[in-house]
């Protein structure tokens, strides 16, 4: 029987898959401690992100066959000797990426209308006229800039919402030159409206967009540091629901401090689950506790693909 440790959990649709299959799925959370003590046991590996899975962990895995990492990033997983070991490696990029993309936009609106403030203030017994007044000066997001670092599935999701809000579109990616975006109405499946969007270099991107989010993977060093933010757009806001240090959080907050920086939307951060306290209490930030794809659907079509691809690989075991 094909026994999988689910370390961080997996949605109970993609669980009733596996159990149909006559698999042995067990939820326990085992300690990052000792893992490699009990990974011995199983043929199967399933995390997210807050289990990491380091080469004494693989080494311990003696009938590990499948690594899955129930998400878009493998950076909490050491690939390249997973691989060299003959054990398949899966992630699911296609499920989480609507789920991201709107939490994405959600903090543009957030921003645009400093709802993440409002919220806060008229909670804590802030004074109503006095906050309606300060917060008059919120902006709409319709014929701005939205740049789009990233233009894969999650990034084209962006554009797919944004150029519904009527939102002009820069896309940069080195690996994609162009990527036509396809919008069919809901309940209107006879009716589709697609445009190609060609992506462009990254700094004008920087240059001309009004917002900036980043749907890349972490590569270990900061992307955006001062260097970058001195390209963009006075007031310009930043998005990052990507990787923590994607951005360097010292450097974004200077230029929040200064603004240059309007504002930022943050979902991720560089020492979570302890992020910046300076980030997290200054106003010009809305933050959200890395949630991207952290939606009951998101999560549904996840626990579906890795079950699908782990059943595709090892069979049913009936």
């Amino acid at each position: 029987m094909i026994k999988i440790l689910a370390n961080d959990g997996i949605h109970p649709d993609g669980r009733l898959l596996l159990e149909e299959a006559n698999y042995e799925v067990s939820e326990d959370k085992v300690p990052q401690e000792e893992l490699a003590s009990r990974i011995g046991d199983y043929d199967v590996l399933i995390v997210r992100s807050a289990t990491k899975v380091t080469k004494e962990i693989i080494d311990a895995g003696t009938k590990l066959k499948i690594i899955a990492r129930g998400g878009v990033g493998l950076d909490n997983v050491d690939l390249e000797y997973a691989q060299s070991k003959g054990i398949q490696v899966y992630n699911t990029p296609m499920a989480s990426s609507r789920a991201v993309a709107e939490l994405a936009t959600g903090h543009m609106f957030a921003l645009s209308r400093m709802l993440h403030r409002s919220n806060y203030e008229m909670r804590t017994g802030g004074d109503f006229k006095k906050l309606k007044k300060q917060y008059e000066t919120g902006f709409q997001i319709k014929g701005k800039v939205v740049g789009i670092i990233g233009f894969g599935r999650i990034g084209q999701e962006v554009a797919k919402i944004a150029l519904g809000l009527g939102m002009g579109i820069r896309a940069h990616d080195p690996f994609v030159q162009e990527a036509e975006i396809g919008i069919t109405p809901f309940g209107y499946n006879d009716v589709k409206w697609s445009i190609t969007i060609r992506t462009e270099s990254f700094e004008k991107v920087l240059r001309e967009s009004d917002f900036i989010t980043f749907h890349i993977p972490g590569s270990g060093k900061p992307m955006i540091t001062a260097n970058e933010i001195a390209m963009m757009k006075k007031g310009v806001f930043l998005i990052n629901t990507a990787r923590g240090g994607v951005i360097e959080e010292s450097d974004l907050l200077n230029a929040l401090n200064s603004g240059h920086v309007a504002g930022a939307g943050l979902d991720v951060f560089v020492n979570e689950p302890t992020p910046s306290e300076a980030l997290l209490k200054h106003p010009s930030v809305s933050c959200t506790p890395h949630i991207g794809a952290s939606t009951v659907e998101a999560q549904s079509y996840i626990g579906m693909e890795l079950a699908d691809k782990i059943i595709s690989f090892c069979g049913d075991d009936k």
